[in-house]
């Protein structure tokens, strides 16, 4: 049988857990109690939900994608 080599190495699965805990940061801080027919909650339109959380799952995003792309420096 061949000898197999996993294509990732630490510092890119450093990298890629890095993106994923971004991303679930990000997804956390959009959780909030939802506005309801009974009770309108304006805190469904706050800059925390609309624009830093989503901004934070983006980045996560982007470095899971660096963490993947990236190669070794070995020579």
């Amino acid at each position: 049988m061949e000898n197999k080599q996993f294509p990732l190495r630490g510092k890119n699965l450093l990298w890629i857990g890095i993106g994923f805990a971004l991303v679930l940061i990000g997804y956390l801080l959009m959780m909030g109690a939802p506005s309801t027919q009974e009770a309108y909650n304006p805190d469904i339109f706050s800059t925390r939900r609309i624009v830093i959380a989503p901004s934070i799952a983006f980045v996560g995003f982007a470095v899971v994608v660096y963490g993947i792309l990236r190669k070794d420096c070995k020579k």
